[in-house]
C-alpha cells in the first residue's frame, strides 16, 4: 500500500516538475518574445505619421481660397486647437484609460474575449485609441491574425516614440467622421461650420459618437440614432468625471444648427490658384503628391477685393456675345506681390492662363523699355527727331522696312521724345531703336525681367516679338518703384502639415535701373494723359482722362491682333491684354477699346480706398517748364508750358524763341460814337 502511495507521489512530483519547467520555459519564451518585440520596435524607431491631407491656399488676409484633395477632406490641427469637450468625449467613449495604459488595455481585452466566447461571435471591441490610430495610419481594416500582429507592433512603436498628446492629436486628425470628412477639423466645418476649437459640449458629444458608425450615427443619416449616441457619450463623460449631471442635461437638449457643407472655395481666382500650384512645383520644387496631399498651408499674395474688381471689370466691359479673350495682372510695385490675376473670361470653358502662359505681341507697351535705354544713352525728354514716313534699308540695300503711324499721320517735322511717347509715334521709336543698336533693347528688356526670347529685328521697337502679360506688368513695376529689381511673387510662406514654416519669401533689394532715369521715364508716361502734348494727333490716353481721379503713368499698345493697356500709380501696377486666342485681327471699334476701359475701371475701383498719391521725383532729378513742341525751356510768351522731369544736368538750357513774333497784341478797335438821343427820349427815360 505504501509502495503504491510513494509511486503516486513520485508521479505527482514528476508532473509538477514538468509543469513548472514548461511554465518557466513558457514564461521565459514569452519574456524573450516580449523583449524581442520591444527591441524590434525600438530599432524600427518612430513610424512616420504623415497621412494624405488637403493642401490649403490662403489669400493675403488669411481667407481660404482653395484646396487640393482626392475626395478626402483633411485639415490637421494641433491638440491645443481642439475643443477640450471633444477630447474628453472621445477619450470617455473610446478609451477611458488612454492616459494610463501603454497602448493595450488588458482588462478590456480580457472582458471582450469573455463576451465573445459567451456569444460565440465578435460582439465587443477592445481596441485602444493607440491601436485605432495605428490601424488608420498603416493598415487595412481586414480582420486577419497577421494584421492584428502588425497592428500590435505599430502600437508599440507609437507608444514608445510619441507622447500621449501626440498620439491623441494624430488620432483626432485621422479618424473618419463620415461624408468625406477625415479628422476633427474637417468634421467640425462640415457638420457645424466652425473650427474644432470652437465646438460646444453638445456639438462635441455629437461628433464623438459618429466614428463608431458614420453611416449610422451621422445626424444627416439618422438624427434619432445620433441623439441616442450623444446621450450615451454625455453619460459616459459624467461617469468619468468630465462633466456634471446638469451640464449633461443641458447639452442633451441643446438644439444644434447643422450645416452639412464642406469648406470649399475653389471657385475663387482659379487662374491664380493654378499659377500658385505651378509655382510650388517649378519654383519651390515640391512634387505633385506633396502639393495635392501633403497638407501644406500655402499663404499667397492674392487680395480678394482686387481680384473681385478685376473679374468684374472684365465681365462688365466686354460684351457678353463677344468671343474676344482677356487677361489682367495687378501687382504691388514695391515688392512684386501679385494682388489680382485673371487668365481668361471663363475658367471652366478654358483653363489656359493667358496672363502667364500666352505669348502675345506687346505693341507700343514695349516703347518705355526702349526709351529707358535711350535715356541711359544720352537721350532726354527734349531730344528731337523728325516724324515722317521713312523707309529703312538693310543688308546693303537688299532689305527694307517702313514703319507706319496710326492712321498714317506724321508730324512732318521734329518732335520731342516726350511727345513721341505720348502720341506713340512709331517712326521715332524705330529710329531710336536703330540708333542705339538692335541688341540694346534686347539686353535692356532682360534687365526689366523679360525672360521670353525677343527677335533681333527693327520692328522690335514696336512690340512685334511676343512676351507674357506677367512680364510686362513686372517691367512697369520696376519703373514704378524707382528701378529696384523685383519678380512677380505669388507665395509668401508655406507651412507643412505640422505648421512648421518650410518656405518663406525673402525680398531682394537690388537696383537694376538708375532711379533718376526711372523717375524721368515715369513722368514721361504720365504724358499719354496730358493734352498739352497733343500734336499731329491726340495723346493716346485722351479718352480716359475724364474717368481718372488721380495721377497715372501708363502706355497702351496695339497690333493687328492684340490690344494692351499697362499703367500704374505709386501703389499699384496693372496690365491688361485683350485679343483672340487664334490671333484673329481685332476689327470692331468697341473691341479695340476694351483693354483701356478694363484698365481704368479696375484701377479706379481697386484704388478707391487709397489716397491719390503723386509720383515723387528721385534724387538727382530736376523739373523745368518746357515748350512741349520743341523741348526747349519755356519762355514767357510760349502758349503752352509743361513741367517736365530731367536727370540733373541733362535739362535744356536754351529758351524757346519760336513764339516771339506771336506776342499777343490786342487790336485797337475804333471808338464808336454814341448816338445822341432826342430830348424827349432823354426826358422820359426812353
Amino acid at each position: 500500500m505504501e509502495l503504491k502511495l510513494d509511486e503516486r507521489v513520485r508521479k505527482t512530483i514528476k508532473y509538477m516538475r514538468a509543469m513548472i519547467f514548461f511554465g518557466l520555459f513558457g514564461l521565459a519564451l514569452a519574456t524573450i518574445v516580449y523583449f524581442s518585440l520591444i527591441a524590434y520596435a525600438k530599432i524600427q524607431g518612430p513610424p512616420p505619421l504623415a497621412v494624405p491631407q488637403s493642401t490649403l491656399l490662403f489669400s493675403n488676409d488669411g481667407t481660404i481660397i482653395g484646396e487640393s484633395h482626392s475626395g478626402q477632406k483633411r485639415y490637421w490641427v494641433a491638440l491645443k486647437d481642439i475643443s477640450p469637450h471633444l477630447i474628453n468625449a472621445t477619450v470617455s467613449i473610446e478609451d477611458k484609460t488612454f492616459f494610463q495604459h501603454n497602448g493595450f488595455d488588458y482588462k478590456r481585452i480580457a472582458g471582450a474575449a469573455l463576451a465573445d466566447m459567451k456569444a460565440m461571435a465578435k460582439v465587443q471591441g477592445a481596441s485602444t485609441i493607440t491601436q485605432q490610430y495605428a490601424r488608420n495610419l498603416f493598415l487595412e481594416h481586414d480582420k486577419t491574425w497577421s494584421r492584428k500582429a502588425t497592428e500590435a507592433l505599430y502600437t508599440l512603436r507609437l507608444e514608445m516614440n510619441y507622447s500621449k498628446d501626440e498620439i491623441l492629436e494624430g488620432y483626432l486628425n485621422t479618424i473618419y467622421y463620415g461624408h468625406g470628412a477625415y479628422g476633427i477639423q474637417a468634421a467640425s466645418i462640415y457638420y457645424f461650420g466652425k473650427d474644432a476649437k470652437d465646438l460646444s459640449l453638445a456639438e462635441a458629444s455629437m461628433l464623438a459618437g459618429i466614428p463608431k458608425g458614420p453611416s449610422i450615427y451621422s445626424p444627416f443619416s439618422s438624427i434619432e440614432k445620433a441623439k441616442q449616441r450623444q446621450q450615451t457619450i454625455l453619460q459616459t463623460m459624467k461617469s468619468n468625471g468630465y462633466i456634471t449631471e446638469l451640464a449633461a442635461q443641458k447639452a442633451g437638449i441643446e438644439k444644434l444648427k447643422l450645416v452639412g457643407e464642406h469648406q470649399n472655395q475653389i471657385g475663387i481666382a482659379p487662374y491664380f490658384q493654378d499659377a500658385v500650384k505651378n509655382a510650388l512645383k517649378t519654383t519651390l520644387n515640391f512634387d505633385d503628391r506633396t502639393i495635392s496631399l501633403g497638407g501644406l498651408r500655402v499663404y499667397t499674395t492674392l487680395d480678394l477685393e482686387d481680384q473681385q474688381v478685376a473679374e468684374k471689370s472684365i465681365e462688365t466691359m466686354i460684351a457678353a456675345d463677344s468671343e474676344i479673350q482677356a487677361s489682367l495682372i495687378a501687382m504691388n510695385p514695391k515688392n512684386g506681390y501679385v494682388r489680382a490675376l485673371v487668365g481668361g473670361r471663363n475658367y471652366e470653358e478654358s483653363p489656359f492662363n493667358r496672363a502667364i502662359q500666352a505669348v502675345r505681341q506687346p505693341g507700343s507697351t514695349m516703347k518705355p523699355i526702349l526709351y529707358y535705354a535711350a535715356l541711359e544713352n544720352g537721350f532726354t525728354p527734349s531730344t528731337t527727331m523728325k516724324s515722317q514716313l521713312t523707309t529703312f534699308l538693310f543688308d546693303d540695300g537688299r532689305a527694307e522696312y517702313t514703319p507706319h503711324n496710326f492712321n498714317n499721320k506724321y508730324a512732318e517735322e521734329d518732335i520731342t521724345l516726350a511727345q513721341a511717347l505720348a502720341l506713340s509715334d512709331n517712326v521715332y521709336a524705330v529710329k531710336t531703336h536703330l540708333f542705339l543698336g538692335e541688341d540694346t533693347l534686347i539686353e535692356t528688356a532682360k534687365r526689366f525681367g523679360i525672360k521670353t526670347d525677343l527677335e533681333k529685328v527693327p520692328s522690335l521697337a514696336l512690340g512685334t516679338s511676343g512676351v507674357r502679360v506677367i512680364e510686362i506688368a513686372n517691367a512697369y513695376s520696376m519703373l514704378a518703384n524707382g528701378g529696384k529689381k523685383i519678380e512677380p511673387v505669388l507665395i509668401t510662406k508655406v507651412e507643412n502639415h505640422k505648421g512648421e514654416v518650410i518656405y518663406e519669401y525673402e525680398e531682394e533689394k537690388k537696383e537694376v535701373l538708375k532711379p533718376e532715369l526711372a523717375s524721368v521715364m515715369t513722368h514721361m508716361l504720365t504724358g499719354i494723359f496730358d493734352k498739352k502734348l497733343n500734336g499731329y494727333s491726340s495723346v493716346t490716353g485722351s479718352t480716359l482722362v475724364k474717368k481718372m481721379t488721380r495721377p497715372y503713368a501708363g502706355k497702351s499698345g496695339t497690333t493687328e491682333t492684340d490690344s494692351w493697356m499697362v499703367g500704374y500709380t505709386p501703389q499699384l501696377v496693372s496690365a491688361v491684354w485683350t485679343g483672340y486666342d487664334k490671333a484673329k485681327p481685332i476689327e470692331l471699334t468697341a473691341e479695340k477699346s476694351y483693354a483701356k476701359n478694363i484698365w481704368i475701371d479696375f484701377m479706379e475701383k481697386a484704388l478707391d480706398h487709397e489716397p491719390a498719391t503723386k509720383f515723387k521725383p528721385a534724387k538727382g532729378t530736376v523739373a523745368v517748364y518746357v515748350d512741349p513742341t520743341n523741348g526747349k525751356l519755356a519762355a514767357d510768351n510760349c502758349p503752352v508750358k509743361r513741367l517736365t522731369w530731367f536727370a540733373a544736368g541733362s535739362e535744356p538750357t536754351e529758351y524757346c524763341t519760336d513764339h516771339l513774333e506771336h506776342v499777343d497784341q490786342k487790336e485797337k478797335k475804333p471808338e464808336l460814337k454814341k448816338e445822341k438821343k432826342p430830348w424827349y427820349k432823354r426826358w422820359f427815360g426812353l
